[in-house]
C-alpha cells in the first residue's frame, strides 16, 4: 500500500486494483470525491491533494458508483476541459481556499 499522511479512511488506491476503486473509502469521502469531480473548475491535482487519488482511480470510482449514462456525460464534459488539470490553466486564475482544505 501506498504511504499516505491523511486519515486512515481516505488511503490512497493502488493503480493496478482499481477494480476496488473506493472500497475502502467512507460513503461520505466518496460523495465528496463525486462532487469535486463533477465540479467544473476543481482540478484533479485537488482531489489529489486532498485524498491522494490520481486521476485515473477518480475515474474507477465515478464508473462504480454512477449510472452508466451519467457517467459517460461526466466524461464528455471532462474530456479536452482545461479547468479540470492545472496545467491547463492560467496563472492569473486565484481561488478562495478553504482553510479546512489541504496544502
Amino acid at each position: 500500500m501506498l504511504a499516505f499522511t491523511g486519515y486512515a479512511c481516505m488511503l490512497p488506491i493502488e493503480p493496478d486494483d482499481l477494480k476496488n476503486a473506493g472500497t475502502d473509502l467512507a460513503p461520505d469521502v466518496i460523495d465528496r470525491i463525486i462532487e469535486m469531480a463533477w465540479e467544473d473548475r476543481t482540478p484533479f491535482e485537488a482531489i489529489e491533494m486532498q485524498y491522494g487519488l490520481k486521476e485515473n482511480q477518480v475515474r474507477a470510482i465515478m464508473r462504480k458508483h454512477m449510472k452508466r449514462s451519467s457517467f459517460h456525460m461526466w466524461r464528455k464534459r471532462v474530456k479536452g476541459r482545461s479547468t479540470k488539470h492545472l496545467s491547463g490553466r492560467g496563472s492569473d486564475v486565484v481561488r478562495f481556499k478553504s482553510s479546512n482544505q489541504k496544502g
